[in-house]
């Protein structure tokens, strides 16, 4: 007990030392929950990027000529970075440890956000007005917990596909496994934050002002931004390989043998 005691007290090793590995993943998980909740904060907005042409799909009646989708997308793609990273070096229970992290600090936020709500105002000129607060927290809701739903279940995904993709190529072609999970992930995920946001959520939460959209144009809100998606997960397929290379220079680390995961 003695010798456990002075162990604990020796500075040269301090019993709550991280390892490197711990330091790594740490980070990256703090990253990737602020990524994940900043993305469904925004994401109450819509924007619209003209592609300054048009193309028709055989099941749309109006052309496509922009990709509309929300302010989400601007933190949204660095998490398929970090679980790719994640998955890659801390395999899939790492990456599933994230995940679910990620999804009670969502639920959290979620709650915090509708007590703020609820907590009586203050009256005051230099106080946020009432009304715009609760415009914009009271109609984010829907869309927030859609979030939520559409990452668990593209989180989900993604990690078993990156998994069988690196145990069918045998740990080779980063690109493959990084991309490939990506692209099928997050067409279930455009499915699924749109369905619940604009339909499903708008008749559980009916309100006048927000009625459910056209099924139609929920398939093309889906599509856009799975396309926006779709040209992110590839355009940031170099950035893979910069994240393979600052953790085997920067900090040591190897990735897992496919047959480890």
């Amino acid at each position: 007990m003695a010798e456990q005691r002075d162990q604990a007290l020796d500075p040269l090793n301090p019993p709550y030392a991280f390892s490197t590995q711990q330091r790594v993943y740490l980070w990256l998980t703090a990253f990737f929950v602020a990524c994940l909740l900043i993305a469904d904060i925004v994401g109450i907005k819509l924007f619209r990027l003209p592609f300054g042409f048009s193309f028709r799909l055989p099941f749309m009646n109006q052309p496509i000529d922009a990709i509309e989708h929300t302010c989400g997308m601007l933190t949204f793609p660095v998490t398929f970075l970090l679980t790719d990273l994640i998955n890659e070096y801390f395999g899939k229970k790492g990456a599933r440890r994230v995940t679910y992290i990620g999804l009670t600090m969502g639920i959290f936020v979620f709650i915090v956000m509708n007590v703020a709500q609820y907590m009586p105002y203050l009256p005051a000129s230099y106080n946020v007005d009432k009304t715009s607060f609760d415009a914009i927290f009271g109609s984010a809701k829907v869309m927030y917990l859609a979030s939520l739903c559409a990452y668990l279940a593209g989180q989900m995904a993604d990690i078993a596909i990156f998994g069988f993709l690196k145990r069918l190529t045998m740990g080779k072609s980063i690109w493959l496994r990084a991309t490939g999970s990506t692209v099928v992930s997050q067409m279930l995920d455009s499915f699924v934050v749109t369905l619940i946001a604009f339909d499903l959520g708008r008749r559980l939460f009916a309100d006048p002002a927000s009625p459910p959209a056209p099924f139609v144009d929920i398939i093309k809100i889906a599509a856009t931004g799975y396309a926006l998606k779709f040209a992110l997960a590839v355009a940031i397929t170099p950035l893979i390989y910069a994240g393979h290379s600052v953790m085997r220079r920067c900090f040591g680390l190897v990735p897992l043998p496919a047959e480890q995961r």
